[in-house]
């Protein structure tokens, strides 16, 4: 109760005046709450004290409940807010795919150890490298401790953060990382391959065998360490992530979803091809997929393997999985996908949350409110559509928004 207590003071302090001068105070108040359950991960007195003297919130942030305030910093991921077309920009594919065939070859020791050890290619594993930090060049603009400390505060999965925080103090009593190197995004993943806290003490490998798991300075330790996750979200050795296909003209898109799931013969028997003319094994035939469609009926599908949900486990965002594994295609092919994005505009975030929340009073959505066009929102539309008479083809527009918002 007393944590409860002290976020109650924590809000009130922000609707004060002096405002940043209270909240602040109350900020401080509640870090040096969380001491009981740092000391209980081993976290030491002194590096307690030393971390978190002078720490201040960062109410910029995005995803932060902050009452009576407006919606401050970046709205959402871009994975969540961006068209497919822009978010996996050809030129970007390309540029990246070219350095990566680079460090294919640079670090081909350890990658041929992350391939015999996890069964996880070694494209893959860059691709997550250069999707996550630009391979190591892009400074992640955040001190970790500020940001996860600020989300345990008024974030919307404080118990979430809170954790984070203390196995981040816990990072540095450990002597893990140093603070000046402990730089994270807005959701405070740290490292070469951004992990947060608790994935570096759940999935972190030595790879190079020098007795510490480096994420920050040691490419085999971050890479090792992402192949470690994915194994242990549940990667299965020699399957794709996915398969493009083209859909048949009369396909039924509300079918987009993880539930419905069948073996990939099974549709290809129902009318799918694969592009290119590429030729299936029996034993890819044999398995189970699952139906994607980023713009609905609009540009490419996919059929979707186990390991597709395993990459986005890694990251929730489709667009993040099909980044990731149409770079790793790129790294040792020069084609790009076979049908290209349409030019769909998205709807803003607000609005899909509108439409979501209308989709769940009609019975047809029972996910998130989170204002985000995923897998489940773009069927649940797609049901309305067909509810409605109107042209199916399980894409957010103004249009749908408006029949949504008008049917009863």
């Amino acid at each position: 109760m007393r944590g409860v207590a002290l976020i109650a003071v924590a809000i009130a302090a922000i609707w004060s005046a002096p405002a940043a001068h209270a909240a602040d105070a109350a900020f401080t108040q509640f870090v040096a709450s969380l001491w009981t359950e740092a000391q209980a991960q081993g976290v030491s007195r002194a590096s307690f004290e030393a971390e978190t003297r002078g720490l201040e919130p960062d109410y910029k942030l995005p995803d932060l409940l902050l009452p009576g305030r407006p919606a401050t910093g970046a709205p959402a991921q871009a994975e969540f807010v961006q068209v497919p077309a822009d978010y996996i920009k050809e030129a970007s594919i390309a540029r990246l795919a070219a350095y990566g065939q680079k460090l294919m070859q640079q670090y081909r020791p350890a990658l041929s150890d992350i391939e015999r050890r996890f069964g996880v290619p070694a494209p893959v594993v860059l691709a997550i490298w250069g999707r996550e930090t630009d391979f190591g060049r892009y400074t992640l603009p955040y001190d970790a401790l500020r940001v996860l400390a600020t989300q345990a505060y008024v974030g919307r999965r404080k118990d979430q953060y809170r954790n984070e925080f203390i196995l981040a103090l816990k990072m540095l009593s450990d002597g893990v990382v140093k603070r000046a190197d402990l730089r994270a995004s807005w959701g405070g993943a740290v490292g070469l391959t951004q992990f947060l806290p608790s994935e570096y003490y759940k999935h972190g490998v030595d790879l190079d065998g020098d007795g510490k798991v480096d994420l920050w300075h040691s490419v085999p330790d971050a890479l090792g360490s992402a192949a470690q996750q994915l194994v242990n979200k549940g990667w299965q050795s020699g399957v794709r992530w996915a398969y493009e296909v083209k859909a048949p003209a009369n396909v039924d898109c509300t079918m987009g979803v993880p539930e419905v799931q069948k073996p990939i013969g099974d549709w290809l028997r129902a009318g799918f091809v694969p592009v290119r003319g590429q030729k299936l094994s029996a034993a890819e035939q044999a398995q189970p997929a699952s139906l994607l469609q980023p713009e609905g009926i609009y540009g490419p599908s996919f059929l979707t393997t186990a390991n597709y949900f395993v990459i986005k486990e890694y990251n929730f965002s489709d667009l993040y999985v099909l980044f990731v594994g149409h770079l790793a295609d790129r790294m040792t092919s020069p084609l790009p996908f076979a049908t290209p994005w349409s030019a769909s505009e998205q709807l803003r975030t607000r609005d899909v949350e509108a439409m979501q929340k209308g989709l769940t009073r009609l019975g047809l959505y029972k996910d998130r409110l989170d204002g985000k066009a995923g897998m489940q929102t773009r069927a649940a539309l797609g049901a309305f559509q067909k509810s409605a008479g109107l042209k199916v083809d399980c894409w957010p527009s103004e249009a749908v928004l408006q029949a949504i918002s008008a049917a009863h």
